[in-house]
């Protein structure tokens, strides 16, 4: 009856995690589509309503409009030719983050993504593109 109870446990908590993995995979590929096609006002309905971003390392706060702003500016003056996600996981405290590759005809960036679940549903907090 023990084993019983804690097969049952050790099930649930199993499948809850991989609810969770299969959310946020849910977002990265979103996002990756978004970021490939270069619209910023697809990527921005995956953001918080206020979010870090970094670009050639100068981070700034942003609401999710200005957000969008920004990585329009960006995508306009780097247009994307490809972007692959390279690795996706979550911390010891258990947030959620994607790096990916994003390459233009000029560069090529290493691109950094905090993801939150917020309220039911997962949202970016922080995205980075940092010219390799």
């Amino acid at each position: 009856m023990k084993n019983l109870v804690r097969n049952s446990i050790l099930l649930l908590f199993t499948v809850f995690l991989s609810q969770i993995a299969f959310a946020q995979s849910d977002i990265t590929n979103d996002v990756k589509e978004a970021i490939k096609a270069g619209s910023s006002k697809e990527c921005s309905k995956f953001f918080n309503e206020s979010l870090d971003v970094t670009i050639d390392g100068e981070m700034k706060s942003y609401s999710r409009i200005q957000a969008e702003y920004v990585l329009r500016d960006f995508f306009k003056a780097h247009p994307p030719t490809s972007f692959n996600i390279v690795h996706e996981g979550s911390s010891k405290g258990g947030l959620a983050f994607a790096i990916g590759q994003y390459v233009s005809k000029q560069d090529t960036y290493r691109v950094w993504m905090r993801i939150k679940n917020t309220g039911n549903q997962y949202l970016i907090h922080e995205i980075s593109f940092i010219q390799e």
